[in-house]
């Protein structure tokens, strides 16, 4: 059974949301707020997580970003606040997911599940057993670790997968129909601007360049690339 941890303060959102998870085999650990979270997480790596972002006490933004400093599990929003910019600072934070509400049980449970899927190797192609070279980027599938130029990197199992997917096509256009698909689980629509940013936090963490990157670029109107030979120096 599926360990997942709820942080929602409204109690008849959070009992309903409990009941459904429960009732499709998660074993749901609610929390209204984010008093012992981290400890919690710490204790008991959860398969997923789930944060409302407004929270008494710290808010759901805060408390993802400590998250982030040693949780690399999915992590998913479920909130009322559906303007861009909040999805797009819930994003960079390192979100996996941004739900808005009222969601669908059947919607929010297909999100879960395709985090999920993507977690066990049933979205993402990722070969393991081997190890990616490009200069000083040293990409481990087998042990999912990432070292540049001696130093190595932290990224969360959703930023891991994504560098495979480039790394894998390499000095090839990787569209945003094909990264969607593959480690999101879900279509493009056109406009969502997840991909871009989680491309974005990508490159902070491998150094790249964010106003004029040249290790993964944006090509417009396509999708991204991993340029292969951008990596001699750390």
């Amino acid at each position: 059974m599926k360990e997942l941890i709820l942080v929602e303060d409204d109690e008849r959102l959070a009992a309903l949301v409990n009941q459904y998870l429960q009732s499709n085999g998660f074993n749901v650990t609610r929390l209204a707020n984010g008093d012992g979270l981290i400890e919690r997480v710490k204790s008991k790596t959860p398969d997923i997580v789930i944060l409302d972002v407004m929270l008494p006490g710290e808010d759901g933004f805060a408390l993802c970003n400590q998250l982030r400093h040693f949780y690399t599990g999915p992590l998913l929003f479920m909130t009322a606040k559906n303007e861009d910019f909040d999805q797009v600072i819930g994003l960079e934070l390192g979100a996996d997911d941004y739900v808005v509400k009222p969601v669908e049980p059947r919607v929010l449970l297909a999100r879960i599940h395709a985090l999920l899927r993507r977690m066990s190797g049933n979205i993402a192609p990722i070969q393991t057993g081997h190890t990616l070279q490009f200069g000083k980027l040293s990409i481990d599938k087998a042990s999912r670790r990432v070292n540049l130029g001696g130093e190595d990197i932290s990224l969360t199992s959703h930023e891991f997968d994504l560098l495979c997917l480039l790394a894998d096509n390499a000095s090839t256009v990787v569209s945003r129909v094909t990264l969607y698909k593959e480690l999101i689980g879900r279509e493009y629509d056109g406009l969502d601007r997840s991909a871009d940013v989680r491309v974005s936090r990508l490159r902070k963490k491998l150094k790249d360049n964010p106003q004029n990157p040249f290790r993964i670029k944006t090509i417009w109107g396509k999708g991204f690339f991993f340029v292969s030979d951008a990596w001699d120096k750390p």
